[in-house]
């Protein structure tokens, strides 16, 4: 077997995929998880980081991290409650990574961590951003921050760490994808808010690949966007898979104000968005297999 890969948050939509990659390229896979499972091909051990428990024996021998866990952004209305949730999730679960490697006394050589592109702010137009724009003011801008905050812990302790800005993945099995196209299907699709504003979108293949190239490239440090090179308007997005799937998509746009009624807090996800570049990853050396939207919409929904 190859080096030993821990990884947090693997049975989610990445994860899922990444193990696939992992797996095929004779890894050895272990998950932390909520719950002890059997999973074909990988060893499972239980945390429950809001409690500080881990199972200390996922850590033996293990070559790198991958921490992906976190509660989903747009699974259920943003109480204050279920903001805690989100901030928690995701920092008390990297600091139980830090302090758990810390008690060991062993260095695992990389450490990769999701992060999101909501680290850049609510709504930033058309402006096209990159690694080096500043992080937004609003709640998940501020819960990106605090998630990156929290595995520098890692690079102070020697331990090279690479946090991924992951974009809007499309996948058939969850995310956004299967939300857009129902209605789209129904002959029911819009533009949502004003149609103008930015998805930087990435074939869930791509992302998987990115968070696989961050493991194995020793030149990779510091934040990535995970996004494909040719991010588009919601309106294009809706007339893009509309034509794709052979469906009409000619109705007005659904008015923000009745978004913000259905989705509260959270129609921010879908009312705003930012336009954000792909150059550095591309720059250090990675290849897209889908930069194009049409090309990925039809291997996804073929």
């Amino acid at each position: 077997m190859g080096k030993k890969i821990l990884i947090t948050g693997g049975t989610g939509l990445i994860g899922k995929r990444l193990t696939q990659f992992l797996l095929e390229k004779d890894y050895s896979v272990r998950y932390l998880s909520r719950s002890k499972r059997s999973i074909k091909g990988v060893e499972v051990f239980e945390w429950h980081p809001q409690e500080g428990k881990i199972d200390k024996e996922a850590f033996a021998d293990i070559d790198g991290i991958v921490h992906l866990a976190g509660a989903g952004v747009a699974d259920k209305r943003w109480t204050d409650s279920r903001k805690k949730e989100i901030l928690e999730s995701r920092t008390q679960s990297t600091t139980l990574l830090v302090s758990t490697i810390e008690a060991l006394g062993i260095s695992p050589e990389v450490f990769v961590g999701a992060s999101a592109i909501g680290y850049y702010g609510i709504d930033t137009g058309e402006q096209l951003l990159d690694e080096s724009s500043q992080a937004g003011g609003d709640f998940l801008a501020n819960v990106t921050k605090q998630w990156e905050e929290s595995s520098e812990e890692f690079t102070k302790k020697g331990i090279r760490a690479v946090k991924v800005r992951v974009g809007v993945v499309l996948s058939t099995e969850s995310g956004a994808l299967p939300k857009l196209l129902q209605p789209i299907r129904l002959g029911l699709g819009a533009p949502l808010g004003s149609g103008k504003q930015y998805l930087s979108w990435i074939h869930i293949d791509d992302i998987a690949r990115i968070f696989l190239y961050a493991l194995e490239n020793d030149q990779l440090q510091g934040a990535y966007n995970g996004v494909a090179p040719n991010p588009v308007t919601n309106a294009e997005m809706t007339k893009m898979i509309a034509s794709v799937i052979h469906r009409p998509a000619f109705l007005p746009n659904v008015p923000s104000f009745m978004l913000k009624i259905m989705l509260g807090e959270m129609a921010s996800i879908v009312i705003d968005g930012n336009r954000v570049s792909s150059k550095k990853i591309a720059n250090s050396g990675f290849e897209f297999k889908f930069p194009d939207l049409k090309q990925a919409l039809e291997q996804l929904l073929d």
